[in-house]
């Protein structure tokens, strides 16, 4: 058995700058966590494949396409992909999210700027 503990895992150095970490890396699917303060958000960017975002803790304001929507804990939001997509956390408490690309990306994300 594998166990992934996000505190024990390597934080990634991505365009971000922000507290990421690949939980699982397969073929398959790939999941990341990420930890964003307050005031913190993800770079609007589009991925080559599918995505979807669990919000674990906190209260974020997830960006699809053109459709914003402010989402707590316990909520799933699916991304298609090639939709340009973004999270942000204008709270002031932590936001934690899980998210899932199906199947793994084989090219790079492009950043929207």
């Amino acid at each position: 058995m594998i166990v992934a503990k996000v505190n024990e895992t390597q934080v990634l150095d991505t365009p971000h700058k922000l507290d990421v970490r690949k939980l699982y890396d397969k073929d398959t699917a790939q999941a990341v966590h990420i930890k964003l303060k307050a005031g913190e958000s993800l770079i609007p960017h589009i991925t080559p494949v599918d995505v979807f975002f669990y919000v674990l803790e906190g209260t974020a304001e997830v960006l699809v396409g053109d459709e914003k929507q402010t989402v707590e804990a316990d909520c799933l939001v699916e991304s298609p992909k090639d939709i340009p997509h973004c999270i942000s956390n204008n709270s002031n408490k932590v936001v934690r999210i899980l998210v899932v690309k199906a199947p793994k990306p084989t090219t790079k994300t492009t950043l929207i700027r």
